[in-house]
Order: C-alpha cells, then structure tokens, then sequence
C-alpha cells in the first residue's frame, strides 16, 4: 500500500486514480502517523514553497517524512514534493526538509519564447540507471509544470536533466528517496510505468542513487 502525502498542494486524488489505472492500491493522508508507519510514500505538490512547508509544519508531516526517510522507507517525491526534499528554496527564501543537500533555484531570465513557468511536454536526458527508469528510453517526453528548479548538491544524484534556457536536474535519487520535477501521473504511459515500477522498488543500501 502506498500512502500519498496530503498537505493542500495539488490534488493528490490525480495520482490516486493513476495508480489505480495500473491496479497500485494507495491512500492519501494528512495524518503524521500514516505517513511515519507507510510502507511506501508518495510525496507529490503543486504550490508555493513557503505556505506548502507551513502546512507540512502544522501537521507534523515535516518530523514524519524525516523519520520514515530515515528508517529506509521509499519515498517518491514529485514536482514540490521533490523540491521540499532538499534544503533551502528561493521560493519565498524558504527552508525545506533538508532530506538531501541541495537548493530550489528560480530559472534566469530566458529568451522571450520561453516562458516561466516551464508548463508542458519536454525531454528528459537520462544520465545513469535507475530501477525507476528500468526500460525508458533517454530523450523521451514527460509533462512539467514549474518556475523553480531541482539543485542537487551532489552531481553523482542527477538521473537526469532536462533543457529549458539552461540545463537542470529533472530527476534524482539517493539510497530510499528519489524524486522527479515533472508529472509521471499527467506523463502518459511512460509516466504510469515509473509509477508502477516505485510500487515494487525495493532500495539497495550503499549505494547513494540506487
């Protein structure tokens, strides 16, 4: 069973129903004690960084993500949920969990014909293997909706990245946590597909992206 982080961002109910459609059972939850004992989490998001870690904060959902991070529970964050895995965001100059060293970065100012937000289908450039990505080609599309951007400090976590003006981590991953920017529940078949495969993941210990 995986249990899917509600903390007003988003609608996680779109991620139930993609679960569903390829027969994952999932419940989603406020509740701080839920998400400690799950057996799998998923952390999705969509919203302001500041008001988002607010809420996690109130609900004592920030304790339970570390706690559960820490005792080996996997962990897929998406989109805000990947960025409020890492330290700082220059969202509202806002602490995050701090789960994996790194920082939330507004994209620079683009060319006119790119716009911030970063809404729709890009590509994604797979750097290294990842049981997530078992079976996905490299330079495929997936669906992103965002105006900051995945920084980890650590380039060796980078599974892969993504171009819009500049070049940043679209996805990442170290020991139980991996998290991706864009939708895998709004990315078509090869979305469901990381869904499904996170169902069945079972982390390897010592390796940090694995």
């Amino acid at each position: 069973m995986i249990t899917i982080v509600d903390y007003k961002a988003g609608n996680p109910t779109s991620v139930k129903r993609a679960l569903a459609s390829v027969g994952i059972d999932s419940v989603i939850s406020p509740l701080a004690a839920e998400v400690r004992d799950a057996e799998r989490i998923i952390f999705p998001g969509v919203g302001h960084a500041q008001s988002t870690m607010a809420v996690l904060r109130e609900r004592g959902l920030d304790a339970a993500l570390k706690e559960a991070f820490g005792r080996g529970t996997p962990i897929l964050g998406i989109c805000v949920g990947a960025q409020l895995s890492l330290g700082h965001s220059e969202e509202g100059d806002t602490p995050c969990l701090g789960l994996v060293p790194g920082e939330v970065r507004r994209f620079p100012e683009l060319p006119r014909e790119l716009k911030v937000p970063h809404m729709g289908w890009n590509r994604i450039q797979l750097l290294r293997q990842h049981p997530l990505f078992d079976g996905v080609p490299s330079d495929n599309e997936f669906y992103f909706v965002h105006s900051y951007y995945l920084a980890p400090a650590a380039a060796e976590q980078v599974l892969a990245t993504t171009e819009h003006g500049i070049r940043f981590a679209s996805a990442f991953a170290i020991g139980n946590f991996a998290a991706v920017q864009f939708h895998p529940e709004k990315s078509g078949p090869l979305g469901l597909s990381i869904l499904e495969r996170f169902a069945h993941w079972t982390p390897s210990k010592g390796s940090p992206a694995c």
